[in-house]
């Protein structure tokens, strides 16, 4: 072997890696992509909304807001149970049209809360998500140990949150809120590692099931955004006189 050179097989693993790496960074900006964009329309839609019930009170107090409420729902267990049955361009789809539904779902925070304190909580969620995230794809640790545990606090604010319906206290409600926002945050950099694993699982598939994939990640992370930017709505956000 001549001085200098490298064994054949050094130099195609290091092509290897190099194209996992950028198949990787071209994935994880697609999955970022689909979630701003989605996040951008659920925006636009709950601003616009807002306008509509400002102008027309009694709608925002009237049975079809609990159809905006359940609507989100609904969509989102489709999407996440029929995803395997579903053509590409139809998980994009529901994954537009749930956005969009969620922005119907919190145009009413815009009754609540000043439009100041909206701003302000954004930005924070957006710095607090953008750090999380960048935690859970460059860390070497394994997350997934905080998975159960996560899903467990996760569980417990969903039951919480639905007896406090009924009991309405302020305190309970403070509690679920604190706690939400340590569970969404974590949940941000976990999840940011599984949908990096899934890359490695589906990097050789065919074009369908990635775009499929991409989109699955985007919901979680969506899903993560979204409700970490409630719980901290009600714990920063400024309400109205």
């Amino acid at each position: 072997m001549a001085l200098g050179s490298q064994p054949r097989w050094t130099v195609r693993s290091a092509d290897a890696q190099v194209g996992i790496d950028v198949g990787l960074r071209n994935y994880m900006l697609r999955v970022y992509n689909y979630m701003a964009s989605g996040l951008a329309l659920t925006g636009v839609v709950a601003l616009v909304f807002a306008q509509y019930l400002f102008a027309n009170p009694a709608l925002a107090h009237s049975p079809v807001m609990f159809l905006f409420m359940l609507a989100p729902l609904g969509l989102v267990m489709w999407l996440s149970y029929g995803i395997n049955r579903m053509q590409a361009s139809t998980a994009q789809t529901v994954f537009w049209v749930y956005a969009g539904a969620m922005g119907l779902s919190l145009a009413s925070i815009f009754l609540v809360f000043t439009h100041e304190s909206i701003a302000r909580v954004f930005f924070i969620t957006a710095g607090t998500f953008a750090a999380m995230s960048l935690y859970g794809y460059t860390t070497r640790r394994d997350l997934s140990q905080f998975g159960s545990f996560l899903f467990m606090g996760l569980i417990g604010i969903i039951i919480a949150s639905l007896v406090n319906m009924f009991l309405a206290s302020s305190a309970l409600q403070f509690a679920i809120s604190v706690i939400g926002v340590l569970v969404f945050t974590g949940l941000t950099a976990y999840d940011t590692q599984q949908i990096k694993e899934m890359y490695y699982a589906y990097q050789n598939a065919d074009r369908d099931t990635a775009t499929k994939t991409a989109v699955m990640g985007a919901l979680r992370l969506y899903l993560d955004f979204i409700n970490l930017f409630m719980m901290l709505m009600q714990l920063l956000g400024t309400r109205r006189d």
